[in-house]
């Protein structure tokens, strides 16, 4: 899993709440076992004006080329609601998004970002909706975020801070998913089994 310390990038707004894992990767793309290949489905029924996806749909915030190459994603609260599948924080990964900004997450998503490198940010609504209203007032807008120091810079250069449970953080910062982390005590776990048959002398 890629380490997250801090990123800036193009961001693209998508002013609704109660977003769910359903609009981000509808269920009839959750066949694949991998995590790649997904980007091309994210907000399909979005994105798309027919089935096959052969047909952008230009009104969507995501097929208008200033937003061309985002990724960072701001949305309004309740982000990531409804099912608990995995697939959505993929797609939102291989579409190329690193992090996700939004007053509140679903907390099934929520986790599952975090365990595939997948930075979600919580922030108040005014921050969030201050965000968005630089954004779009302002075309190649970025914002940094920088997970080392807890903060979000906007494209005017103020900063907001954040915060995230430090267990989370460490795995982000270090590039660990759940493997990864077991692996990081190796030592430990071994020099545990090594003790195992002194039990039963």
């Amino acid at each position: 899993m890629q380490a997250f310390t801090a990123h800036t990038g193009l961001a693209v707004a998508i002013d609704s709440t109660n977003i769910d894992t359903d609009q981000i990767i509808p269920k009839q793309f959750l066949s694949k076992v991998t995590r790649d290949g997904f980007g091309v489905h994210l907000f399909h029924d979005w994105r798309y004006l027919d089935d096959a996806g052969d047909q952008p749909n230009p009104e969507f915030v995501l097929n208008k080329p200033r937003y061309k190459g985002a990724s960072i994603l701001l949305a309004q609260e309740n982000f990531g609601c409804g099912s608990s599948r995995e697939h959505a924080p993929w797609a939102l990964a291989d579409f190329g998004l690193r992090v996700i900004i939004a007053p509140t997450f679903a907390d099934i998503f929520y986790g599952n970002s975090i365990n595939n490198g997948l930075l979600p940010v919580k922030l108040p609504a005014e921050q969030v909706q201050q965000l968005m209203n630089e954004v779009a007032a302002t075309e190649g807008a970025q914002i940094t975020v920088d997970l080392q120091a807890l903060t979000v810079t906007s494209p005017s250069g103020e900063v907001f801070s954040f915060s995230l449970v430090e267990s989370a953080r460490h795995k982000l910062l270090n590039g660990l998913d759940a493997i990864g982390l077991t692996l990081s005590f190796e030592q430990h776990i071994s020099d545990y089994e090594a003790q195992i048959p002194q039990w039963y002398a």
